[in-house]
């Protein structure tokens, strides 16, 4: 059911079929491997395109990495370029899921395959498998964080939780299931009255954040802050609810600057574990993040590389779920964990994944 509804907030209306992927022939190894990534400018993108080429050419792949600049007719241009070149797969983290079809055309015409990274490109055909993590998951772990830390189960409508509402970039097909699976678990508790929105902005739309900006964030929450009268002082505000860092890190700074310390900070949620909000964690100020180790994500795509390379079919383990529009893309879904200051060390530091350094 809980699929359901997400490809129900997706949008997805048509029935869904399953298409098998075409059998491929074998690819020379010396041919380059395209990776396309959204921008440098956000860590976790940063940080996805090192780990993906570092991997590729440890399996002795050379690797064609581009980044966009967060401007979609700068990755259209950078993908034609790696079709052109002869690139014979290409590994894209889309800006727009459904901005690339022109171009994936193109390359499906030409006999290129096409790894979906993290986000699922809409409305091609041209996309021969994608790669991510449970996202329903990331969703449904922060929804039952916050059941938890806010008591709801055994709050009363007499005194309920207050929480405002905050999700990424309406072009990012990724937000169907993290605010899906967030608002399956926290709506019997909006419906009960023991969890209430007092701003009433409780939709996709209204809680949307174009590009994941950390600016359009603090300005919302800004704005939330002013018109609702939150403050310290003023009226209570138990939790925010954020799908990832960068919009949890605009959260964090409207609140900083309204006259929040870590004694009455609201709880804050997030995704990726930047190390800005790793820090913010320390601090006292972000409660909790979700760690996608973008090492794992990369090894599934070199694993799907591996594969296509040797014309065998990829280690699939759902096909069911990402309906692209075209039908369900075969997919491999990695799992997320939930980082504090009570895990992280084994999580972020014992793994390798930053250094004590990295959080000073």
């Amino acid at each position: 059911m809980k699929k359901i509804i997400a490809l129900a907030l997706a949008g997805l209306m048509i029935v869904p079929q399953v298409f098998a992927a075409p059998k491929a022939k074998k690819i020379n190894k010396k041919t380059p491997i395209g990776v396309s990534m959204p921008t440098k400018d956000l860590q976790r993108w940063n940080q996805d395109g090192a780990n993906m080429k570092a991997q590729l050419e440890k399996a002795g792949y050379k690797v064609d990495l581009q980044f966009a600049n967060n401007d979609i007719a700068t990755q259209t241009s950078q993908i034609e370029n790696m079709v052109t070149k002869g690139d014979k797969i290409l590994v894209i983290a889309s800006i727009d899921g459904s901005a690339l079809k022109g171009v994936l055309d193109t390359a499906k015409r030409k006999g290129v395959r096409v790894i979906a990274y993290d986000r699922l490109i809409m409305n091609s055909d041209a996309v021969s498998y994608y790669a991510t993590f449970d996202n329903w998951k990331v969703g449904t772990i922060q929804g039952n964080f916050l059941v938890e830390k806010l008591n709801l189960k055994t709050r009363t409508a007499d005194n309920p939780a207050t929480i405002e509402l905050f999700t990424g970039s309406p072009d990012d097909n990724n937000i169907n299931f993290f605010f899906g699976g967030a608002m399956d678990v926290l709506k019997p508790y909006i419906d009960k009255g023991v969890l209430v929105v007092p701003s009433g902005q409780t939709s996709k739309q209204q809680c949307a954040t174009l590009n994941w900006s950390t600016e359009e964030a603090q300005k919302r929450m800004e704005n939330l802050i002013s018109s609702q009268g939150y403050g310290p002082r003023g009226k209570k505000l138990d939790a925010v609810y954020s799908s990832n860092d960068s919009c949890a890190m605009g959260i964090t700074n409207a609140l900083v600057a309204a006259g929040y310390t870590k004694a009455d900070f609201p709880i804050i949620t997030g995704q990726d574990c930047d190390k800005p909000s790793v820090k913010n964690m320390l601090a006292g100020t972000q409660a909790m993040s979700i760690f996608k180790d973008t090492r794992t994500l990369a090894e599934k795509v070199v694993g799907m590389v591996d594969a296509i390379m040797q014309g065998k079919e990829p280690e699939i383990n759902d096909r069911k779920t990402y309906n692209n529009g075209t039908g369900i893309i075969p997919s491999y879904l990695c799992d997320p964990v939930f980082a504090t200051v009570d895990n992280y060390k084994a999580l972020l530091l014992d793994s390798g994944y930053y250094t004590q350094a990295d959080l000073q």
